[in-house]
């Protein structure tokens, strides 16, 4: 397979780890978009939030925990924002799945 993520997880390309446990990991973006931007990945492969299953919810909450306790870590006291792109429309680049958290910043909506 030849996913990024994937590749990040096996330790074959580099990332700025924050976080890792048994399950996921955190790392800084590469092309942050708030003076706190990192993402929170599993460590198994799934492609898109739409491919998710039931046997998928455990994971899924378990990866906002740990993004809301990193964002604290990282001194996000008034707030943050998190995303998770799904498919193009949804602006998704790497397929999979990924949620960005972004903070420090006012945020406005549309992003941006």
């Amino acid at each position: 397979m030849d996913c990024l993520f994937c590749k990040i997880v096996e330790g074959k390309i580099p990332a700025s780890k924050i976080y890792e446990d048994d399950q996921v990991i955190a790392f800084n973006d590469i092309n942050p978009q708030a003076p706190v931007h990192f993402l929170v990945i599993p460590k198994r492969h799934i492609a898109c939030i739409s491919d998710l299953t039931t046997d998928d919810r455990a994971l899924v909450g378990h990866m906002i925990f740990i993004a809301q306790q990193v964002a604290a870590e990282q001194g996000c006291d008034n707030g943050f924002r998190t995303v998770f792109n799904c498919n193009q429309d949804g602006g998704q680049t790497v397929y999979h799945i990924h949620l960005h958290v972004l903070g420090k910043r006012q945020m406005t909506w549309p992003p941006g």
